[in-house]
């Protein structure tokens, strides 16, 4: 039986998007779509949810590509600016599982040096009773630790969890250690999943 629900934070309850900064610099959706698929890649990006420092990430990519420095360095300068507030609905859709008695927990790959920054700002957040942030603990989804160390520290049982995230891979991560894998499209949706709309 399910007694706890373990949220993404990054286009599940936070909307992130690094287009909010690339499409009005280049002033032209497609080539801020390229430029995200081969200069600042999620994967890049990805070594700083894993702890990278932001300086030493941006200089390594900036040696590479030093015809894109400018733009390689405006990722984190204005990496607020990819914060656009919280999921429409998912406040009231992780106040619905507290209500309901979930435990409620979080789970994001994020940079320690840029959650700290916006933690504070969304109470979605605060509704937790506990998260783990990648960047903290230098792991990342999809790999299996991330996972187990959620359920460590905070005495969980795997087959007691729902895990929803955007991204496939995280999801089947989480499958993969035993937690319920829940693919996000809408609060509603995963609100209708456990029978709470």
């Amino acid at each position: 039986m399910i007694k706890n629900i373990i949220f993404d934070f990054g286009a599940v309850l936070i909307d992130w998007n690094p287009h909010y900064v690339f499409d009005p610099y280049f002033g032209d959706p497609g080539k801020a779509d390229w430029f995200l698929s081969n200069i600042c890649t999620s994967e890049w990006n990805g070594e700083m949810d894993k702890g990278k420092p932001i300086v030493q990430g941006v200089a390594e990519l900036s040696a590479r590509f030093p015809e894109w420095a400018a733009e390689i360095e405006l990722y984190f300068r204005d990496w607020k600016k990819m914060v656009g507030g919280e999921i429409p609905g998912s406040l009231d859709m992780v106040k619905r599982f507290k209500a309901a008695g979930y435990g409620i927990y979080g789970l994001s790959n994020w940079s320690a040096e840029t959650f700290c920054q916006v933690e504070d700002e969304y109470p979605v957040l605060d509704l937790m009773d506990g998260k783990v942030v990648s960047g903290y603990e230098n792991l990342l989804k999809p790999e299996p630790e991330i996972y187990r160390l959620l359920l460590s520290r905070y005495g969980l049982k795997a087959s007691e969890c729902a895990f929803v995230d955007d991204n496939p891979a995280n999801v089947a991560g989480a499958d993969a250690v035993g937690i319920r894998g829940i693919l996000f499209k809408s609060p509603s949706q995963v609100l209708s999943e456990f029978g709470l709309l």
